[in-house]
This record gives structure tokens, C-alpha cells and sequence, in this order.
């Protein structure tokens, strides 16, 4: 029957996860992130986002977009709880499941049909499943390979279901539009219309060869393949050992350390409080760095004292970043992870640490543990302004 991916995403999940805490904020426009002027913004309800507010956008600028939106600092460790209640529902269905950032995942259903049954079937399942146990909903895609799911996840959001049929991929891109194809910013669409490409089917009229010239090897090969419907295989990277990592792929490139870096910093307690929903600790921090040309970088390093807290993290993570990023890049992606991963909570070895950073580790499972028993508190320094 051919291989058969589903791509769950939790339909705005931080703001989500504010709505079932705080009813009183259901059906406004709220938006998590600080107002400071270095503040940027983490995610938005959908009442927020028809006025243009979007993940990463200085929140000085959804200010001005929607003048009545509601700001509330983000809540990672009660955000990497619900994400766990989640994923452990997901485990059940796939023996193969990626989780690449706090609230999506891909599924390998293949060969599953005789267990669960039809797909769609088994999505509409999960859905309910997803919804009864957590009060959440999910958008989930279905297709033959991941790329096309993960496209297919945001077709009908919230709560959808969207499933490509096999040999219908291109028709599906289609469908969806230039505008809307996974991993094509505003810098290439703006390029692309320049070029007289408006439209998927103009772009498949042109050849590898002369999409190299205008935009270079990396990024031809993806518009190449994308536009016919075919998986170039950018979520099928292998992991030498389990690793816990965020993902975030941004509606317009980063270009400055500081909005960068504030992305990091949500990114590494995000990371931080799955490990210590999971039990495990890491040995390895790394980043991921794909560029507006598809050009993709990973570098990671394994710090000589216990990775204990998500401060250390962050400035394992920051220094990585450092030690690539220049002025004039144009950051489309950017990732963490936690690699090297071990079941525990102490140090494998009897080294020396510091006992700010044990202290710091203790402080983040106590907010873990109490936001588990339904109570609601928030560690200040996760997404404070700068």
C-alpha cells in the first residue's frame, strides 16, 4: 500500500493552552509574549492573527497591528506538559513517532491499516482522543510522505483534517498556492515573482537548471521538487541517538542576534522541560541553522559540566549560534536539541557543578511538578523582556 505519514500540529497551542486555563480569554485576541521592546512574540490566538500578529514579530509591532490584543507571558513548563499528555497519545498509534518542536509531530502509519484501519478513520480517532483527554484540538495531515502532511496539517486549520490521496500530491500543491508551500518565504516568492513566476504550474515549467541560476543549487532543488509534489526529504535527517529538539520555521527570515536569540531562549526551557517530562537528561546541546537558500547547518557541542537547567542551554546554545551566524544572514529555520539523551535526573558521573545550576534544575521540576497538579505558576526569567 506505500508508506503513509500523518503530521499532527496543535491548533495554536500556547494560546490554546491559556484558553482551557483562563476561559475568561476564549474568543480574544491574545497573544503570548512579553511588550518589552525587545520582545517578540511566541504564538497567537487565531483572533490575533487575522489582524497579521504571527510567531516571532516584535511585539511592538502586534501592538500596533492589534491595539486590543491581551500580552501574557508564555508558560513553557506547563506548555511541555500538555505537549507530553499529547505525544504519550500519539505513542499509541505509531511505533515511529518525531516530535520536531513543542507541538508537532510526525506519525509512520505504514503497515498500520490492519491494526487501526483506514486512515482517515484512525485520524478522526485521535483527534477525539486528543480532544477528550486534554481539551485541546489538533490539526492533523495525511499523505505519502511527510513534506506533503505537514502541508495538508495547516490546509484547514483549526481542528482539521486534511488527507492527499497518492498520485495526487501535485494537484494538492495546486491547490494550496505559491503563496502558501511549506519553506517558501517572502524573500524567495518576491524573487520568484520577479522572475514572472506566479503560480506553481509556471514555476514546473521551468528546469532544474535554470531555477540553479536564479537561486542557487540548494533552493532550486527544493522549488524543483516541491512544485511537483514530491518530498525532497528535509524532515528525513537521521539521529545517531535520541534526542529531545524544537524547530522553528518563521514567516518572514531573521536577520539580527537579538531576535535570534530571544527564540532561543523559549527554545532551550521549552526543550529543557520535555527532558524532565521525559526523565531523561542530555549530555550534547546542538543547534540547526537553515538559511533563505535551504542551505542547512547543524554544529553541537558536549560542555564538560552536567547540562542541568535551561539557562545553561540557552547559553550553550547562544554560543553556538554566535560562532556561525554573521551580519547579512537571513535565518529561515532555526532549531535546538538536547542530544546524547539518558534516562535520569542526576549526573551520570560524580563531577563538579555548580550549585546555581543544581539549583536551577531543582526550581524548574518543582514548577513542572506543580503545574502537573493543576496548579498555575510561571518561572519569570523564561520569556522575560530584554
Amino acid at each position: 500500500m506505500g508508506s503513509v505519514f500523518f503530521h499532527v500540529d496543535m491548533d495554536a497551542f500556547f494560546a490554546a493552552v491559556e484558553v482551557l486555563d483562563h476561559p475568561e480569554y476564549r474568543g480574544k485576541p491574545l497573544i503570548i509574549g512579553g511588550e518589552g521592546k525587545r520582545s517578540v512574540v511566541s504564538t497567537a490566538s487565531y483572533e490575533a492573527r487575522k489582524y497579521g500578529v504571527h510567531s516571532a514579530m516584535p511585539s511592538q509591532t502586534a501592538k500596533r497591528l492589534c491595539p486590543n490584543g491581551i500580552f501574557i507571558r508564555g508558560r513553557m513548563e506547563r506548555y511541555a506538559e500538555m505537549s507530553h499528555r499529547i505525544m504519550s497519545i500519539l505513542n499509541a498509534y505509531s511505533p515511529d513517532v518525531t516530535q520536531i518542536s513543542i507541538d508537532e509531530a510526525f506519525l509512520d502509519m505504514t503497515g498500520t491499516e490492519k491494526l487501526f484501519g483506514d486512515p482517515r478513520e484512525t485520524a478522526k480517532r485521535l483527534k477525539t482522543e486528543v480532544y477528550s483527554k486534554t481539551g485541546l484540538t489538533v490539526s492533523v495531515g495525511v499523505a505519502s510522505s511527510r513534506l506533503i502532511a505537514k502541508m495538508a496539517s495547516d490546509y484547514n486549520k483549526p481542528d482539521g483534517l486534511c488527507i492527499v490521496a497518492r498520485t495526487r500530491e501535485q494537484d494538492f500543491v495546486d491547490a494550496v498556492g505559491l503563496d502558501k508551500i511549506w519553506g517558501i518565504g517572502k524573500v524567495t516568492r518576491e524573487a520568484l515573482r520577479r522572475a514572472g513566476i506566479n503560480d506553481t504550474v509556471t514555476l514546473r515549467s521551468f528546469s532544474k537548471e535554470a531555477l540553479e541560476r536564479m537561486f542557487g543549487e540548494n533552493m532550486a532543488a527544493y522549488l524543483y521538487s516541491v512544485s511537483r509534489g514530491i518530498d525532497p526529504g528535509i524532515f528525513r535527517e537521521e539521529v545517531k541517538s535520541h534526542s529531545i529538539s524544537s524547530e522553528r520555521t518563521f514567516v518572514e527570515d531573521l536577520t539580527d542576534m537579538d531576535s535570534l536569540s530571544a527564540q532561543l531562549l523559549s527554545m532551550s526551557h521549552e526543550i529543557m522541560f520535555r527532558s524532565m517530562a521525559e526523565g531523561v537528561m542530555a549530555r550534547t546541546v546542538g543547534i540547526k541553522l537553515r538559511y533563505t537558500d535551504f542551505h542547512t547547518i547543524t554544529v553541537q557541542t558536549t560542555p564538560a559540566e552536567p547540562i542541568m537547567n535551561g539557562g545553561q542551554v540557552y547559553e550553550i546554545s547562544r554560543s553556538l549560534l554566535s560562532s556561525k551566524f554573521r551580519p547579512g544572514d537571513r535565518i529561515r529555520l532555526l532549531g535546538v536539541s538536547l542530544q546524547n539523551t539518558y534516562k535520569g535526573s542526576e549526573p551520570e558521573q560524580a563531577v563538579l557543578f555548580s550549585e546555581n545550576d543544581e539549583r536551577k534544575r531543582r526550581l524548574e521540576e518543582t514548577i513542572l511538578e506543580i503545574n502537573r497538579k493543576g496548579s498555575k505558576i510561571i518561572k519569570a526569567s523564561n520569556l522575560e523582556d530584554k
